[in-house]
């Protein structure tokens, strides 16, 4: 005989009427197997919140086990891509028929990705933090990709006022005597030649893009690909001397304020056709002050995103 088990969600009364925008889970834990244009399938720890909307203003609750369940089915048997996420949405709503008409999911997760090195040809491992959302709202599905791409960001004023001292140095030394280029070139790979250097810091784009259609695959690689590429200084993984004087010879030749890291992200994601909208925000987290400096753009269409 079976046990019978009160339902409260189901047969209570709220204790006060009213509909909610959004209810469900967040940090659930979840294993998933992710698939990316242009690269391998890749096994990554996520993190995943679960929402539906409650129009019932009566309703107790939602059955939150059941959209648990539902994204525990999707980990074990399929592969995260825009088709694949959308039917979590359409399991969402169709558990929560009479209590719900939109429906979003959110996941959080580091991808990895195997980076060459700009000279040795050495490889090695960096992370992507990356975020996609998945929204159900009057009958369209909305996907939103994040990634968020780490940088080295050179400050131009610093680098003018460290060619000024160096023109200083190279005046005081050099005034009273023929100028010798063994004796020059000898004196600029010294302490004394290369007297300041400017200051750099590690910097993140944190970019969000809203794309156009239910693609095959989320093109993770190439958001993150035009990114670096646009930056031309993106941190390295295994590094050989060549590779560090090549890093610096990069960041000596593309100076940056964080207005200038921002435009170039700008530019760039304005010439993707796949996204209809983006957000992005440049951090600079700077080594001169003790406070970081900050960009924000998007994209600027009617109802987009807002800065």
């Amino acid at each position: 005989m079976q046990k019978f088990m009160p339902d409260i969600a189901h047969s209570a009364e709220a204790l006060q009427e009213g509909t909610l925008d959004w209810v469900g889970m967040s940090q659930i834990e979840l294993p998933l197997v992710v698939s990316s244009k242009d690269s391998p399938e890749q096994h990554v720890s996520a993190l995943a919140e679960a929402f539906v909307n409650l129009n019932d203003p009566q309703a107790k609750g939602i059955h939150m086990s059941r959209l648990y369940l539902a994204l525990d089915e999707f980990s074990n048997h399929q592969t995260l891509t825009p088709k694949t996420l959308a039917s979590v949405l359409d399991q969402f709503i169709s558990s929560h028929h009479s209590l719900s008409d939109q429906a979003q999911v959110t996941l959080k997760f580091d991808y990895h990705l195997r980076r060459r090195s700009l000279l040795s040809g050495k490889t090695g491992w960096k992370a992507y933090p990356v975020e996609i959302t998945a929204t159900y709202k009057e009958q369209t599905v909305v996907l939103e990709l994040s990634v968020a791409v780490t940088y080295s960001s050179t400050c131009p004023c610093s680098a003018a006022l460290a060619r000024q001292l160096i023109q200083q140095a190279f005046d005081q030394q050099f005034t009273e005597q023929a100028i010798d280029k063994d004796q020059v070139m000898q004196w600029l790979g010294s302490t004394q030649g290369i007297v300041a250097t400017p200051h750099s810091q590690r910097s993140i784009a944190q970019v969000k893009v809203k794309l156009n259609q239910l693609d095959s695959h989320f093109d993770i690689l190439g958001l993150i690909d035009a990114l670096e590429n646009e930056l031309k200084t993106p941190v390295q993984a295994a590094v050989k001397r060549e590779d560090e004087q090549e890093f610096a010879r990069l960041n000596g030749q593309n100076l940056m304020f964080c207005e200038d890291a921002a435009r170039k992200v700008k530019h760039i994601l304005n010439q993707q056709s796949d996204y209809s909208d983006f957000w992005l925000r440049i951090n600079h987290y700077e080594s001169l002050h003790a406070h970081d400096a900050v960009s924000i753009a998007v994209k600027g269409v009617e109802m987009g995103y807002t800065a």
